[in-house]
């Protein structure tokens, strides 16, 4: 079967958050992890079918859901999970507050990667939990990841390590050795992980594979929830289903005593998108990394053709990150608003003269995007 990932799809008035942002301006929406590619086939099938069923009541346990999940994670990542350490929620925003608020103190502070996934901070903050930072550094082309904190910064009140895995913004797909850097230095430490693999699914570069944290060894596996989810492979956060992954039964139990009347359980639609896409959507997939490897690939030829700026090409995700230094302009993510570009501004990312720009998009958008990126740097350097 083909995938069409070239058909243009108009979004504008579809309750996308995404579109809507710039909704009557001259302004692409390159912003959020959302594509503007069509759900692969067989979810719209499977929720076609539940439709014309035409009801929608109280679901049960979702057990098929689990299941897809687990022989997906099996296929796709060599991680055999059993039944009992899967924990079925609406979402992964949810699960990072849950820990932060439940699973910790408020005199126990957090870890994270100094670029990151904005909740990890701006939960902490909203908390008022103190996070320390691990420094990620560019090194040519090429990121130096993490993997410790310096011991004279420890002050002995750490109790979580949120990573993401693979990285965002950076798209860095870590090699085994350093997540098991990573698990040595949370063994030392006596810390908890809370690993987000929501992007294990779109790894590009040839050679490169997810490794789970919690795949690592037994000692990684007892202290780490993952969080994993349908939604961005297929385009269909929208639908809201994620499920955390939790060999400990103390931490386990500890997660489901915070969730009981907190959280409603994941929608009938979320259940059955995902058990489709999970069971049947391997081709889909296949082909949409296929895609989005064009676009990764024109993106990065197009940005070290253009003074200014320049970004490591990422090995997953559909993001990039672009380092607009170079313009000497006090916010790169207003000045390219300026000229037709809707970027996530990187200061919520941790550096405020990036911005991350979200490449699952049409072609036809794609070279209008790198048209506009050059005539935002030759306006800002003369």
């Amino acid at each position: 079967m083909t995938f069409n990932f070239r058909e243009r799809i108009d979004r504008v008035h579809s309750d996308s958050v995404k579109w809507a942002k710039y909704a009557g301006k001259d302004i692409l929406p390159l912003w959020i992890a959302d594509s503007d590619y069509r759900t692969a086939p067989c979810v719209i099938e499977a929720l076609q079918q539940r439709v014309e069923h035409g009801i929608f009541g109280y679901p049960v346990a979702p057990e098929k859901v689990a299941e897809a999940c687990m022989a997906w994670l099996a296929r796709h990542h060599q991680w055999q999970v059993p039944r009992e350490w899967l924990v079925v929620l609406p979402g992964t925003q949810c699960a990072i507050e849950i820990i932060l608020r439940y699973l910790s103190r408020p005199d126990q502070a957090s870890i994270t990667t100094s670029l990151h996934y904005p909740p990890f901070s701006q939960f902490a903050h909203r908390l008022q939990r103190r996070q320390s930072l691990m420094p990620v550094r560019q090194s040519g082309q090429h990121w130096q990841m993490p993997v410790s904190v310096p011991e004279t910064e420890m002050r002995g009140d750490e109790k979580w390590l949120f990573l993401c895995n693979p990285h965002n913004p950076g798209g860095y797909v870590y090699e085994r050795e350093e997540l098991l850097q990573l698990q040595a230095f949370a063994r030392r430490h006596d810390l908890l992980v809370c690993s987000d693999e929501v992007h294990a699914d779109l790894v590009l570069t040839a050679g490169k594979k997810h490794q789970p944290f919690a795949a690592l060894n037994e000692d990684a596996a007892q202290r780490t929830i993952t969080l994993f989810s349908p939604a961005k492979t297929f385009n269909i956060a929208g639908l809201g289903l994620s499920v955390a992954i939790i060999a400990d039964p103390h931490l386990r139990g500890r997660f489901l005593q915070a969730t009981e009347g907190l959280l409603a359980p994941p929608a009938i639609t979320g259940m059955i998108a995902a058990e489709a896409a999970w069971e049947h959507g391997d081709d889909w997939l296949q082909a949409q990394q296929e895609f989005l490897r064009i676009n990764r690939d024109q993106l990065a030829d197009a940005v070290g053709k253009i003074p200014g700026i320049n970004m490591i090409t990422p090995q997953a995700t559909s993001l990039a990150w672009i380092d607009a230094r170079g313009l000497a302009v006090d916010s790169p993510a207003l000045w390219f608003e300026q000229h037709g570009l809707g970027f996530s501004a990187g200061g919520p990312f941790g550096d405020p003269q990036c911005v991350r720009m979200n490449y699952a998009c049409h072609p036809q958008t794609l070279a209008q995007a790198i048209g506009r990126l050059a005539l935002a740097a030759q306006a800002a350097i003369g």
